[in-house]
């Protein structure tokens, strides 16, 4: 039976993450992302990536996004160039929509009985603590509704009714939506 995935902030090709992350290369990253992406999902599962997919090379890294197991939906990010956030985000969505089913700024899911958000952002919070929250115009509302989100790059999994699906919290492998429905129920 197809299974369901949530991640976000794999940063391919991010020189920046190769360090921050304990990695000796750009190819020993990436390569590390891709084994634990491919170990985890399915050929035939589904996929919420929630942005910050890679930089650089958009081609390159987009091209080694189209390798990774299942079908891809993207809730884009700050660093991906078709998110809304950019001014020629809409110019990038057919090269885009190759890899990825759909591209959306947010969405919903249902998962063990509540409406679930996705977002890249947070409610609240940033990596960058100097600075306070960035891109608030574009962060949804806290309604009291559980949000899965990455950008933070912490290792919190779990912060009220948020949960932080990114690479950094979760050993660089994306997360299954039985143990998403897990950390609410228990919460609950």
């Amino acid at each position: 039976m197809p299974g369901t995935w949530y991640t976000s902030d794999p940063h391919i090709h991010h020189k920046l993450m190769v360090t921050t992350r304990g990695f000796a290369s750009l190819d020993a990253h990436d390569g590390a992302i891709i084994k634990n992406w491919n170990k985890s999902v399915a050929p035939e599962d589904t996929v919420w990536l929630l942005g910050d997919i890679g930089m650089g090379n958009e081609a390159a890294y987009l091209g080694l996004v189209a390798c990774l197991n299942g079908t891809k939906h993207l809730v884009s990010g700050n660093h991906d160039a078709v998110w809304p956030g950019h001014r020629d985000a809409h110019k990038k969505h057919d090269a885009w929509l190759r890899v990825f089913a759909t591209i959306q700024p947010f969405a919903r899911r249902r998962i063990a009985g509540y409406d679930v958000l996705l977002s890249h952002f947070p409610y609240a919070g940033d990596h960058e603590e100097l600075h306070g929250d960035r891109f608030t115009q574009y962060r949804l509302r806290d309604e009291g509704r559980w949000l899965l989100h990455g950008h933070t790059h912490g290792t919190e999994r779990v912060h009220g009714h948020q949960i932080h699906v990114g690479l950094d919290a979760w050993d660089l492998a994306p997360v299954h939506e039985d143990t998403v429905r897990k950390l609410i129920v228990e919460a609950e």
